[in-house]
């Protein structure tokens, strides 16, 4: 790039810092609506998202970044509660903007000298907060989202049972069977139809009142699977699961895992992050037991998407299942220490430098920091839960919550004291959808819905408190008033 080029880069740069302050792209008072909602044809005809022959002039350009910014969801708002993620930590967003302006791929340490220790360091201390053995009898690596890194667990299980499989397929086998909750995320059994096991193979194990695995039924299943001449050989714990936030027992799967000879995988994608916090993290005991883990710091902490480790106890193990030798990439004969190229034990080629973004928070926040940010998140979830739970109209779908997500009704005034049949529960969750589109249209707040289809329950609200912005109690009561104040005439 040329002198001229590179002023023009740095001009547009220090514009578009402009353009995010005098638009409140980072607004965290909640003074300003997170969102303009405006329905796909209209908002089709108000941008210019069609890309042309020409190129667009300077003011075009600044028109269609204040555009965006303009009607994107504002996740760094206070009253924005509608996903498992919310606003970004700000020293992340500089590791973020870091990892662009190199714009380079993780696999050498050839083109990512200073990344490639980061990223090491990031898992190095991964591995601590989870208790498997550092490095190299433990390892890691970055993926693209938490489904990549719960695929990761399933490759690894497979390889450890049946080595062969990476060179000879899954010809001639008994039926590889794996093992979730009813309640466990869906990458699992997308894993499965990826990994050509069928979705056919993965049991479903039911969970108890609060949405655990149950270790008795995991226990059947396993000898039922069995008794039909297929090969179980991964088991799935989550830790937070997607609606509910739960904590299956990982300390009696881990012995089960055990007794039976079955990888022990450990979906904290959600819940691991309470782990940096020493009031919290009982909630994952016997987590050190497993096998393997995701983790999403990208979600209750706040990291800049997309940050997901997948860590694994086992020195080598990463490589020896994964490898492929390509060695127009990977020489063997370089003029530094080889071992530093991590590229050959991911699936991916090019890989984007996220253990950057996780680095620097971690740096500017020490572990410490990190963990009173946990604290303070999950002390307004408490605030949250305490305030609704004997309050009038609301009503709690679990009488007690784990993780980061509290589930609750809202019952408008016009429907209380009435019999609560089949008609009025529908009717209920219909309503629900309806304050949800009422919040969206007045644009302050967002609070997302679900369903529970394995327990035949309808939409109810799903309340999540994150780290990023940090959570107030002031920003728990807005909530809560914007509900009732929505819903008064329903």
């Amino acid at each position: 790039m040329d002198a001229s080029a590179t002023k023009s880069t740095m001009a547009l740069l220090k514009r578009l810092l402009e353009i995010l302050e005098q638009e409140n792209a980072f607004d965290r008072t909640g003074n300003e609506p997170l969102i303009r909602f405006v329905h796909p044809e209209e908002l089709q005809k108000r941008l210019p998202i069609e890309l042309t022959e020409e190129p667009a002039s300077e003011e075009e350009i600044e028109t269609a970044i204040r555009q965006t910014i303009r009607y994107s969801v504002k996740t760094s708002s206070p009253h924005f509660h509608n996903q498992l993620y919310a606003g970004v930590d700000e020293y992340g967003l500089a590791g973020s903007w870091l990892t662009d302006v190199f714009n380079t791929s993780q696999y050498t340490y050839e083109v990512a000298p200073v990344f490639t220790l980061m990223e090491r360091q990031v898992i190095e201390k991964s591995l601590e907060l989870v208790g498997y053995p550092p490095m190299p009898d433990g390892d890691g690596i970055l993926c693209p989202g938490g489904s990549i890194s719960n695929m990761y667990g399933m490759v690894m299980a497979r390889h450890k049972m049946i080595p062969d499989v990476k060179s000879k397929g899954l010809v001639g086998l008994p039926a590889l069977v794996c093992f979730t909750s009813e309640a466990g995320h869906y990458s699992i059994t997308k894993g499965a139809h990826w990994l050509g096991l069928g979705t056919d193979n993965v049991y479903k194990v039911k969970c108890d009142e609060l949405g655990r695995m149950r270790p008795d039924q995991l226990k059947a299943g396993i000898a039922e699977v069995r008794s039909q001449g297929r090969l179980p050989f991964f088991v799935n714990a989550t830790c937070g699961t997607t609606v509910l936030g739960a904590f299956d027992p990982v300390l009696e799967i881990a012995a089960i895992c055990r007794e039976e000879n079955l990888w022990l995988h450990v979906d904290a994608c959600l819940g691991g992050t309470l782990l940096l916090s020493e009031k919290y993290r009982d909630r994952l005991r016997g987590i050190e037991l497993s096998n393997s883990v995701a983790w999403n710091p990208h979600k209750m902490l706040g990291a800049p998407f997309q940050c997901s480790l997948f860590l694994i106890k086992g020195k080598n193990a990463l490589h020896e299942a994964n490898c492929a030798g390509a060695r127009y990439l990977f020489q063997q004969d370089k003029h530094y220490d080889v071992s530093w190229d991590t590229g050959d034990k991911s699936v991916q080629c090019g890989r984007k430098v996220d253990g950057a973004k996780m680095w620097l928070m971690w740096k500017a926040r020490g572990t410490k920091g990190l963990s009173q940010s946990v604290d303070q998140a999950m002390s307004a979830c408490n605030y949250f839960f305490e305030r609704i739970k004997n309050r009038d109209g609301f009503r709690l779908v679990l009488p007690q919550y784990e993780g980061c997500n509290i589930c609750f009704w809202y019952v408008p005034p016009s429907m209380r004291g009435q019999s609560e049949t089949q008609a009025w529960w529908e009717k209920l969750y219909e309503i629900t959808a309806k304050i949800k589109e009422r919040m969206m249209i007045e644009g302050t707040l967002m609070v997302g819905y679900s369903p529970l289809s394995y327990n035949k329950i309808g939409n109810f609200f799903r309340m999540v408190v994150t780290c990023q912005p940090p959570p107030s109690e002031a920003s728990m009561d807005f909530a809560i008033d914007k509900i009732e104040q929505l819903s008064a005439d329903l």
